[in-house]
């Protein structure tokens, strides 16, 4: 597995909203906005209220290919952006979890195998 770099899990710890992307049966990319929540072990978490029963649960039921990209715009003049992107494989679990009692059981947990970072260092 990857590791993240210091400022890549100091930029993911001040984030909430990632767009997370699988892949469905016939091939095609479905991107969503989740929510995520790095782990000390150098996994991420993404939970719902209803993760189950999702579209993007199924695609990774057949295909455990991930992507989950998180950005923000820090400046419009200068333009200037920052972000994480990263590529790996998700595990579905379902149990008990402490991310709290609003969502489901179903959560997926991502392995990174590829992390690119832009930005953070500015």
């Amino acid at each position: 597995m990857t590791e993240f770099s210091e400022a890549e899990r100091a930029y993911l710890a001040s984030q909430r909203l990632g767009r997370l992307a699988t892949v469905d049966p016939h091939g095609q990319p479905q991107a969503n906005p989740v929510g995520f929540f790095p782990q000390d072990d150098g996994t991420i978490l993404v939970g719902g209220l209803a993760m189950g029963r999702t579209k993007k649960w199924r695609n990774l039921q057949k295909n455990p290919k991930v992507g989950l990209v998180v950005d923000d715009v820090v400046s419009l003049r200068p333009w200037k952006v920052r972000g994480v992107d990263i590529r790996g494989e998700a595990e579905l679990l379902i149990g008990p979890h402490e991310l709290g009692p609003h969502f489901s059981e179903e959560v997926i947990r991502i392995h990174p195998r590829r992390i690119h970072s832009w930005g953070l260092d500015d």
